[in-house]
Formats: C-alpha cells, structure tokens, sequence
C-alpha cells in the first residue's frame, strides 16, 4: 500500500492524499502537491468493540501506520466487501455497504482491479482528494486495533475511527496558500 500511495508523491498541483498515520498523540495526512508537509490535529478515540475485560476507559487513542490502506482505497474503504469484519469492529452489512459507497464522495475514481460484488461489481473508491473531502465534510473510514492506554498489553479490541475533519482543512488552506 505504501509503495502505491508513494507512486502520487509529488505532483505539482495534484490535491491527492499520499499518507494518513497516527501515533495515539495525533493524526496526520501528506498530500501530494505539498510534498515534504504533514497536516495533523488530535488523534481521535476509535469507536468499536472490546475484547473482554477491556472498556472505553482503558483504551488509548487512535494509533499506528495501518492507515495507509485506506489512503489506496483498501481497509475501511472496502468494508461492503468484507462485512464478517464487522463482528470485530461493530457495525451491519448495511452500514458496511454505506461506508465503502460513501468513500466515492470523497476519491477521483474506483478501482478496475478490486471490485465489490456487493456493489454490483463497481470498483473501490481510490484518490483522496482534500477538496472533496472538506466540501462535503465526509472523512475517510478507517477500520483498526484498539490499543491499551498502558504499555503492556496486545490489542484490546477494534473499530472504525475517522480522521479529524482539520487536517484535510488545514492542508488545503496551505494548497491554496502554495498555489495561489
């Protein structure tokens, strides 16, 4: 997935996401034409399912680099196609459908080589594009572990999880900034 996001590193002009990681501190993108930058603000709680003997108060915050799947149309973005996730994570085969459908608002194009067939066969949605994303407000769905707050412990659990809405701001206001 890294290797694929790295592919729309660097393209003058382009408003494309290359990078979404998290550290449990904050959470950051990387947007192609503003090569080099990371947009971050708060990482956010992961709203999900605990493992037992685990709750909301033992969990830490939103963390790690699996995110980049969902920066190439993978993971949250293709939840209609792998609904048994959602005993892990939370959620029903209709909000799975909604997710991975509400994904096309936010992205240029949908994949020729993974396809839904709970969509009919139609591709998964690619290309995160910050425009779309703060014009319509929809973040990208990112389906992950939940981690202890505490060092020590493997997962706790997992959900689904959103990056905050400012980052996607914050970075086209420098878009407009850099190529204005």
């Amino acid at each position: 997935a890294k290797a694929a996001a790295d592919s729309a590193r660097g393209i003058k002009y382009s408003t494309l996401v290359t990078a979404m990681a998290r550290n449990g501190t904050e959470f950051g993108i990387q947007v192609s034409g503003l090569e080099g930058e990371w947009f971050t603000a708060p990482a956010p709680s992961v709203d999900g399912l605990y493992l037992p003997g685990f709750g909301e108060k033992d969990a830490g915050f939103d963390t790690g680099d699996s995110a980049i799947t969902e920066t190439v149309g993978w993971g949250g973005f293709v939840l209609a196609g792998a609904p048994a996730i959602l005993s892990f994570v939370g959620g029903t085969p209709e909000e799975a459908i909604e997710y991975s459908r509400s994904m096309r608002k936010i992205t240029t194009k949908t994949s020729p080589d993974y396809l839904i067939p709970a969509l009919g066969f139609e591709g998964t949605a690619v290309g995160i594009d910050i425009r779309k994303v703060v014009k319509t407000n929809i973040t990208p769905i990112i389906d992950t572990a939940m981690i202890h707050k505490e060092p020590g412990y493997s997962i706790i659990g997992a959900g689904l999880v959103h990056p905050p809405i400012e980052c996607f701001v914050l970075s086209l206001k420098r878009f407009a900034e850099k190529y204005s």
